[in-house]
């Protein structure tokens, strides 16, 4: 099930939007969510996307789909 979306004007995939966030290769995606929530710099929508950075860590990130604003609950 194909669950890409828009994000600063680029279509991306899970994986993609997880790399975006983690600023390097990720091992696994789940879906992306909208979180409910609004970015804290520019006011846009928030996306959500549980990942793998490693075989041994799961992490939960969020991305504005405007602007270059993200997190990651380890932050």
């Amino acid at each position: 099930m194909a669950d890409n979306r828009v994000v600063q004007g680029r279509m991306v995939t899970p994986n993609k939007l997880a790399e975006l966030i983690e600023g390097d290769d990720v091992m696994d995606a789940e879906p992306i969510s909208d979180a409910d929530r609004t970015c804290p710099d520019c006011g846009g929508d928030v996306l959500e996307v549980g990942y793998m950075p490693s075989a041994m860590e799961f992490v939960t990130g969020w991305k504005c789909q405007e602007c270059d604003w993200s997190e990651t609950d380890r932050d």
